[in-house]
C-alpha cells in the first residue's frame, strides 16, 4: 500500500518555497496607494500642523511693538512670527515657482519640436 503525504501539518518540504514569499501571492495582497489615501493624509497631517500653530498662538499672546516701513503698531508675538514665518516661506516659493515655470516651457518646448501630444 502506497501512502501519498498530504499538505496538512508537518514539517515543510525545504525544497519548495515558502507559502509567504511566492511572487503571486505577494502581488496579490499589495495595497497600492491612492489619491484618496494621499488626501487623508495630508489633511491629517495640516489638522496636526494647524493644532501646533494654534497651541504657539495661545501660548505667546503678549503683546509687541512692531515697526515696518515707517508704520508703527502692536500685535500678539505668536501673530508677528506666523507673519516672519510666512514671509520666510515666500522668499523660498517665489524661486521655486519661477524654476517650475522654467521647466514646463522647456518641456512644451521639447514636445512641440517632436510633436508629442501634451499630456492631459
Amino acid at each position: 500500500m502506497n501512502v501519498v503525504p498530504s499538505a496538512g501539518p508537518g514539517p515543510p518540504d525545504p525544497d519548495s518555497p515558502p507559502v509567504g514569499d511566492s511572487p503571486l501571492l505577494a502581488d496579490q495582497h499589495v495595497v497600492r496607494s491612492t489619491r484618496t489615501s494621499r488626501t487623508w493624509t495630508a489633511l491629517i497631517l495640516f489638522v496636526i500642523v494647524l493644532i501646533l500653530l494654534l497651541v504657539f498662538i495661545l501660548q505667546n499672546g503678549q503683546r509687541v511693538k512692531v515697526s515696518y516701513l515707517g508704520a508703527d503698531g502692536s500685535m500678539p508675538l505668536a501673530v508677528a512670527m506666523l507673519f516672519a514665518a510666512a514671509g520666510g516661506a515666500l522668499l523660498v516659493a517665489i524661486p521655486g515657482v519661477g524654476r517650475m515655470v522654467q521647466l514646463r516651457r522647456v518641456a512644451r518646448r521639447h514636445r512641440k519640436a517632436e510633436n508629442i501630444p501634451p499630456p492631459p
